[in-house]
């Protein structure tokens, strides 16, 4: 059973239930409908008895009791379908209708017992080789006294004939419905389960590498529709995640392919034919630069990949921010020193956010150290801290070589560089922007970008606020 479709197993369990269902309806109306029959057949010999015994009150009972001067105002006596006996007290038959004649239907013990109580009594009896019969039999007092016993009944032959047919009908009908049943299941469940199979092919086609595939989701929002959805939006993301696992990795391979092969080429140089011992110094500078461009990239990679898996913890205590901002103002006059690039502190407002101090300290950092690497000769960066409702809003602006509206989105993505930022600058590893926005997001932030080409860029970055210094 485990091992069977689906399909199989759906139409299996519901020919199950619809079978358990037909039994129990079939025993259900048998039971109902033989009640019915037999409390009809009650019924009738109850009604009979009640006319028998007005007739018989107009009459003289004992052996005086004339048949035909009976059936004149008896008239169901002369009914084929029922019979009827007088005992006397003693329990002897004193008259019985003409059509039992010529059989004897002695008077039992339970219903002599139950009219000498003053009780009717139904019972239903079947000689050998003979029919069955439903028998009524009520006890006529005066008084105290039982004088007669007026027996009614009548054949139980219709009734069980009428039953049989029932019986017949469920054995033919039952199975026919239940076929029926089974055959529409199993076409229902083969259009129930399509878009399982649908989702089946796609998936293989995706396993052969074919990320584009989608499943045509149908345009009810059953489950199987959610399903098809949701598996077409798993399938998107998962296109989107490997398509940057692609790019990561071509990007890690030239980011580290290009020391790699400066080193190699400076080295395989000094060592074509002997040289001075400055020549080899220099080569071993160039080298050891080179180097340090690798190791601050494979520095960069572990942190983000441990960002990744949750490893990094963070210790979140009350951080003085603007206090930090001052401090990374007096590191980024360092910073542009050499190209003459000053960097300007604008209003700093007092704000204490929740935060990790050294990760706060790295954002504002990178941001500036960015801000410094992408400015022209001479320019200027603003660094600014202001408050705006409940969050602490950083501004990070310079004037330099900007970005173009369709790549703003894509600079915190890991190793992604305009052409213009390689060509302006050798040194960036494009990892910088993507720690930045991870801070950011673990501290329950936002960053944004605003920038356009050779017009500087504006970063923005919003944190919640603890509160404001007094």
């Amino acid at each position: 059973m485990n091992n069977a479709s689906i399909r199989v197993r759906l139409t299996l369990w519901y020919g199950s239930a619809l079978a358990l269902i037909l039994l129990l309806f079939a025993v259900a109306l048998y039971l109902v409908m033989s009640r019915a029959l037999r409390e009809q057949v009650d019924a009738s010999l109850d009604e009979a008895a009640a006319v028998a015994i007005r007739t018989l009150g107009e009459h003289r009972f004992g052996p005086f009791l004339i048949f035909e001067d009976l059936s004149q105002d008896f008239p169901e006596i002369a009914l084929l379908d029922k019979f009827f006996q007088i005992f006397g007290p003693a329990g002897q038959v004193t008259i019985q209708s003409s059509n039992i004649q010529s059989r004897e239907i002695p008077l039992s013990q339970t219903a002599f017992r139950a009219s000498l109580e003053g009780q009717s009594t139904f019972e239903s009896v079947q000689f050998k080789n003979g029919v069955p019969l439903r028998l009524l039999s009520v006890p006529i007092r005066q008084g105290e006294q039982l004088v007669n016993i007026l027996r009614v009944g009548t054949s139980l032959q219709p009734t069980d004939r009428m039953l049989r047919r029932l019986l017949a009908g469920l054995y033919i009908a039952s199975p026919l419905a239940l076929l029926v049943s089974l055959m529409g299941g199993w076409f229902l469940a083969g259009r129930a389960l399509r878009p399982v199979h649908a989702i089946t092919q796609a998936a293989r086609r995706i396993a052969a590498g074919d990320w584009s595939q989608r499943i045509q989701t149908p345009h009810s929002n059953d489950e199987i529709g959610q399903l098809a959805s949701t598996f077409n939006d798993m399938i998107g993301r998962l296109e989107v995640s490997f398509k940057q696992i692609r790019q990561f990795s071509a990007d890690a391979s030239h980011e580290l392919r290009t020391p790699l092969t400066i080193t190699k080429g400076e080295t395989e140089l000094a060592l074509r034919r002997p040289r001075q011992a400055e020549d080899y110094r220099i080569v071993l500078e160039s080298n050891l630069e080179e180097i340090d461009r690798m190791s601050r990239i494979v520095d960069e990679l572990l942190f983000l990949s441990r960002a990744d898996l949750g490893e990094i913890k963070l210790k979140m205590v009350s951080v003085q921010l603007d206090d930090l901002v001052r401090e990374i103002h007096q590191q980024a006059s360092v910073l542009g020193k050499e190209r003459h690039i000053q960097t300007v502190l604008n209003a700093v407002e007092p704000v204490i956010i929740q935060g990790d101090d050294l990760r706060l300290r790295e954002l504002l950092l990178n941001l500036v150290d960015n801000a410094v690497k992408y400015s022209q000769e001479g320019q200027t960066v603003e660094l600014a801290l202001v408050v705006v409702g409940n969050q602490a809003k950083i501004i990070v602006q310079d004037h330099g070589i900007g970005i173009a509206p369709e790549n703003h989105t894509r600079v915190f993505d890991r190793f992604y560089r305009t052409d213009e930022a390689r060509a302006h600058s050798a040194k960036g590893t494009g990892l910088g922007l993507a720690i930045c926005k991870w801070i950011v997001d673990v501290h329950f932030g936002k960053i944004e970008l605003q920038s356009t080409v050779h017009g500087g860029s504006c970063v923005t970055v919003f944190l919640p606020m603890t509160s404001v210094k007094a």
